[in-house]
């Protein structure tokens, strides 16, 4: 899908076609006038000017106001959006006010926008339109009719002075809003669509952007020993998958890569530890880090990164039946390390602990970096504003903190402390799959580092941020966020730069 149809374009506006249409005027904390603005205010009798010094509207950061019908002006409406403190203006701000003016222009039943924001700066105006392509996400495959209250725009024009430029700065965008875009409708699938076989074959589509797409099956994977994942899959009447995507894009085919492992529990009915009706409703964005890779290598095949990456997606499905794992259970991972699985609703640490043993024996990658909605106990520590992150190296966790802000995709760097070790001995294995609730996040993150080695390595739990029920970000709407996809692409534009950078 990779989301609603919208066609946007950057043109002068001295060009534009204004009858009819909403617009939307930036206006800084100053509350000074843009030249465009000034524009509109003359031909309005001074009510723009009249509306500012009433101080309804003082420019803040999201802040809109409405003002339909103003004589003098052909525009249906005249949408004014905040963008706050006009020396601090930046590619955030603008896509915070472009998705403020849509929902506004929704709201108002607009069908066409105009937005008159950073008409001079080309860079801010391609980031607009990026922005506007997320904000008016919504998964509406499977529904007949439209919600009632929710017309979409279907046409955004972008004020620019320099629209070539504008579409330049845009292009390496297309790519990352089709990544995005592409993780949102991973997630956003029923269950009974998008079932490991059904993902698996879905990556296929990326072939088309040059990406290299394996497949391997659960014999393959039993020839390999892999029954940490295949025990997590062996309840379903599915078949669990691995897919491996590949991408080359440095000079050399050989150069170590950097290898992105995403967990793909396509349904997580929590096994014999069935989950109650209230959390299980919503357990089919478990696989949303898997996703969030596959986003990623559209966007880093789109933008033709030049770097070599190694993709790794254990897809699997939780499921209760005779042949399902039992508490208790030891099975023996592609490592070698046996593990006792206390808990068969800690499965997307076992799927991963033979994804990253496949990836480190197969690819040698020189840092390796996996994407999961792995705990509740990481949503208990930092709720739905951040995901969580745990490495073994300082200076690469560095490198994600500063891709987190760029990217405005927020990450908290939590303990990865040998004192928690002793919560993963087993009396019958070489460790457990779970150690107690409270400190279940860490434990996890120990468990997976178990499976890496000496290798660079960060993990990153998700799970608070993955779905958004009640979502108070502009570019998010309700439902699934595609979160991941950003940072994955900017943490690969920061170690190995692109001509004209990726976001």
């Amino acid at each position: 899908m990779l989301g609603m149809s919208m066609n946007v374009t950057f043109q002068s506006i001295d060009e534009m076609d204004l009858a009819g249409v909403a617009i939307a005027c930036g206006v800084f904390a100053s509350a000074a006038l843009s030249n465009e603005l000034q524009a509109l205010d003359l031909r309005s009798g001074g009510a723009v000017a009249r509306v500012l010094a009433s101080g309804r509207f003082r420019g803040e950061v999201g802040e809109v106001l409405e003002l339909p019908g103003i004589a003098g002006i052909d525009a249906a409406t005249l949408i004014l959006v905040g963008c706050g403190c006009e020396s601090r203006l930046q590619t955030s701000t603008i896509e915070q006010a472009t998705a403020c003016a849509l929902r506004a222009a929704e709201i108002a039943g607009a069908r066409a926008l105009v937005l008159v924001l950073a008409p001079t700066q080309p860079d801010l105006a391609a980031h607009s339109a990026f922005a506007a392509r997320l904000a008016a996400y919504r998964f509406e495959k499977y529904r007949t009719v439209h919600q009632a209250g929710s017309t979409p725009v279907h046409t955004i024009r972008i004020a620019v002075n320099d629209p070539t430029a504008a579409a330049r700065a845009y292009d390496p965008l297309t790519s990352l809003g089709d990544g995005i875009l592409m993780a949102r409708d991973l997630v956003s699938e029923p269950p009974n669509v998008l079932f490991p076989e059904a993902f698996a074959q879905r990556m296929r589509a990326l072939e088309d952007v040059g990406v290299e797409v394996e497949i391997l099956g659960e014999q393959q994977m039993r020839e390999l020993s892999m029954n940490a994942l295949l025990g997590v899959g062996q309840g379903s009447a599915r078949e669990s998958q691995l897919v491996v995507l590949k991408w080359f894009g440095a000079e050399r085919r050989d150069d170590q890569p950097v290898a992105l492992v995403g967990k793909g529990v396509c349904f997580d009915t929590g096994g014999l530890n069935l989950k109650p009706l209230k959390d299980m409703r919503w357990m089919k964005e478990d696989m949303a880090g898997a996703a969030a890779v596959a986003g990623a290598f559209r966007a880093l095949a789109g933008r033709k990164a030049r770097a070599n990456v190694i993709g790794i997606l254990g897809l699997v499905e939780n499921m209760p039946d005779g042949k399902a794992q039992r508490p208790g259970d030891v099975v023996t991972s592609l490592s070698g390390q046996t593990i006792e699985v206390v808990d068969p609703d800690c499965e997307g640490r076992l799927v991963l602990a033979d994804a990253l043993s496949f990836c480190l024996r197969n690819f040698a990658p020189k840092i390796v970096i996996d994407i999961a909605t792995l705990t509740d106990a990481v949503v208990v520590a930092l709720g739905d504003g951040y995901a969580g992150m745990f490495s073994n190296d300082d200076a690469l966790a560095e490198r994600v903190l500063s891709a987190s802000a760029a990217a405005t995709e927020s990450v908290w760097r939590m303990p990865l402390s040998e004192y928690y070790v002793p919560g993963l001995r087993s009396g019958v294995a070489d460790l457990k799959n779970w150690a107690g609730e409270p400190m279940d996040a860490i434990h996890a993150a120990l468990f997976l580092q178990r499976f890496v080695g000496d290798t660079s390595w960060v993990h990153l739990d998700i799970s608070g941020v993955a779905w958004r029920k009640d979502s108070r970000l502009s570019l998010v709407p309700e439902g699934a966020s595609g979160f991941g996809v950003r940072l994955l692409d900017r943490l690969m534009a920061d170690l190995y730069p692109p001509s004209v950078h990726a976001n």
